[in-house]
């Protein structure tokens, strides 16, 4: 199985008339946020395979179309929007015998659009594992991948808040048995 993993930064080789070329083999596309919406559309349209993303803490400006909006019942929380990727924030995906889920976000550090404190990414974790515990009952396993902007904490933190990773993954690894 071929994946292409993009994240953060618009890659020239990616984005370019020859990615048909250079990415035909690839069986799908992992998105870890921080990219325009418009440049998945771009490898969508380019490859047609399946694309899963998150958001990260920047390209939020529609992030409100995926979320619910708790004070507007009316509003149904979309997995598509406009471009055809699948929105992984929060849930489990099942795609050709593949389980993905995913987590976006980062460590709050001012306030801003899908930035956590480590209790509420906690939250978003327990929020995946019913789903988890429906898969490993049904086919053996909780997960293949989890999509994730930030990092486990300890891995690959930085000086500055929006850069160190979540306690939550760290648990979330430990009583699913995952590695990295």
């Amino acid at each position: 199985m071929k994946i292409l993993c993009i994240s953060d930064q618009i890659d020239p080789q990616v984005y370019s008339a020859h990615i048909k070329e250079r990415f035909s083999d690839v069986d799908f596309i992992l998105s870890a946020g921080d990219l325009p919406l418009d440049y998945l559309d771009f490898i969508i349209s380019s490859l047609n395979k399946p694309l899963f993303f998150v958001f990260g803490n920047h390209h939020t400006e529609d992030l409100k179309y995926y979320k619910k909006l708790m004070d507007t019942p009316i509003v149904q929380e979309r997995e598509y929007l406009g471009c055809g990727a699948i929105h992984l924030g929060t849930k489990v995906k099942k795609e050709n015998n593949f389980i993905v889920a995913g987590l976006g976000g980062c460590m709050r550090y001012n306030n801003g659009n899908n930035q956590y404190t480590d209790f509420e990414m906690f939250l978003e974790v327990f929020k995946l594992v019913p789903s988890l515990l429906w898969n490993r009952l049904i086919y053996g396993r909780y997960l293949d991948l989890l999509l994730t902007h930030a990092p486990p904490k300890g891995i690959h933190d930085k000086n500055d808040k929006c850069h160190w990773g979540f306690k939550a993954y760290l648990w979330f690894m430990k009583h699913l048995n995952l590695n990295i």
